[in-house]
């Protein structure tokens, strides 16, 4: 094993900047950095652990489920594309230390296991999440899978080519566990989803959730809610055979783990650096980390601010690690950008179902201390006359007296998914219930009835808010 220091700077007056992770966020930051400077100012060496860079993980359920037929159409930028850009990319090289006070990072090749260090003027951690594990017998045995990265999907397809049997349990129901149930169903199997909430999709109210129960058993998965997962069973073979819970078990020829991610923040919390309460890293609007000048994290490893509770979430988004990147870029550049903060929106499907939401739900507003009043409509995606009009449900949530909008969820068929993006944007503005029943949106009977459901739940929930 080698340990070498590598030496700060080109010798040319460069700065050097240091990348750990060649995803969203890390790529990102690299390749607005480079837009910004030279290699004559700036040198950029990146590390990435596995064998690729720059894809689309939010894409990695469709590519499993066969809707995306080519792993590359999930790859933005290959890693021959960065190095074309003057930006030193060592794949399959793990970063094991940061060492803030000298100012370097030691790294590994994970096929040699040999070390060296590298030294930096600047330091971008991107280093992302990790699937949740339960810590149980048989979470480690093979035909087990965490998907989180490109690595992931491509160990969870290999395993379906040679799986014989066509039994298919996903543990958890989030927004990984609907869209895998989804991809299995697709790639033929009999599926499971067991959850450990009393109903599926936890980002949602429980009566939203309850909507998503009933149309995925009416698309032939077997929902199992309220059921903690206590071990996995192996067979002779040491594969995993079957899922157990305190009230059965569930033969199972491969298992999906959809419980959730973690921020891969190990590195960062031995080197001392902040952590919030959910293990993501803190930072300033700047995306540099808080109590360091020349220290910058963004992507799935840090946590955010909630526009509206005013808390850090931290919530593992595609959408936000290339916002970061662009962030942490410019300014490691020489720029100005921040990133002031999220409202915690979120769209999936799974099959023909479009699950939306955005803001808080009803324990996060009581949570903060928020007094709310809250609606839920049925409306239609297109006039009801119109060919293809499907039902959808929203449910909206309004600060009592102001009748500041809190959140918006939306449960419903092709059309559903994208209107929350109407309150999205109502959210981030700071509306009124009030003030949204006035919005001047798109109208024809092919994309929407005379009143757009959202506009009708918000003309429901001012009603109630002044009534209140």
């Amino acid at each position: 094993m080698s340990m070498s220091t590598a030496s700060r700077g080109t010798g040319r007056g460069a700065e050097r900047l240091v990348v750990i992770g060649g995803d969203a966020a890390g790529m990102s930051a690299a390749s607005q950095a480079r837009r910004m400077k030279g290699a004559d100012e700036l040198e950029i060496v990146a590390f990435e652990r596995g064998h690729f860079t720059s894809y689309s993980a939010c894409g990695i359920p469709y590519w499993v489920g066969g809707d995306v037929t080519e792993r590359d159409a999930l790859i933005a930028r290959a890693p021959e594309e960065h190095r074309a850009r003057d930006i030193d990319l060592r794949m399959r090289t793990e970063v094991t230390e940061i060492d803030v006070e000298r100012g370097r990072v030691r790294a590994r090749d994970v096929e040699s296991g040999a070390e060296s260090w590298t030294s930096y003027d600047k330091l971008v951690i991107a280093t992302g999440a990790r699937p949740i594990r339960p810590d149980m017998p048989g979470a480690d045995a093979p035909g087990v899978h965490g998907v989180q990265t490109l690595d992931d999907g491509q160990e969870l397809l290999d395993t379906l080519a040679r799986t014989r049997g066509r039994r298919a349990v996903v543990v958890g129901a989030g927004y990984i566990g609907v869209e895998m149930a989804e991809a299995l169903i697709n790639r033929g199997y009999e599926v499971t989803v067991v959850n450990r909430g009393k109903e599926p999709m936890s980002t949602l109210d429980p009566d939203m959730g309850r909507l998503v129960h009933e149309a995925m058993e009416g698309m032939g998965i077997t929902m199992v809610d309220d059921a903690a997962v206590t071990k996995l069973l192996t067979g002779d073979d040491g594969r995993v055979r079957a899922v157990v819970t305190d009230d059965g078990e569930y033969p199972a020829d491969v298992v999906v783990l959809g419980i959730g991610v973690r921020p891969a923040t190990e590195l960062a919390k031995a080197a001392g650096l902040p952590l919030g309460n959910h293990g993501g890293l803190l930072t300033d609007l700047a995306m540099r980390v808080r109590g360091q000048e020349n220290v910058w994290a963004g992507g799935d490893c840090v946590e955010v601010l909630d526009l509206v509770s005013g808390q850090e979430r931290h919530i593992a988004l595609g959408t936000h690690a290339n916002k970061h990147g662009q962030v942490i870029g410019t300014n490691v550049g020489g720029g100005y950008a921040t990133f002031p903060g999220v409202v915690g929106t979120a769209v999936s499907k799974v099959c023909d179902l479009e699950i939306a939401r955005t803001g808080l739900r009803e324990k996060d507003a009581r949570r903060v201390g928020l007094q709310f009043e809250s609606v839920t409509i049925e409306s239609t995606s297109r006039a009801g006359y119109y060919p293809g009009a499907s039902p959808m449900t929203v449910k909206m949530l309004a600060e009592r007296r102001t009748g500041r909008l809190l959140g918006v969820q939306i449960v419903g068929r092709e059309g559903a998914g994208k209107r929350v993006d109407i309150a999205a944007v109502a959210l981030t503005a700071g509306m009124t219930v009030e003030q949204m029943t006035a919005l001047d949106l798109g109208y024809a009977p092919p994309f929407s009835p005379v009143w757009d459901p959202v506009l009708v739940a918000a003309r429901k929930a001012a009603v109630k808010v002044r009534a209140s």
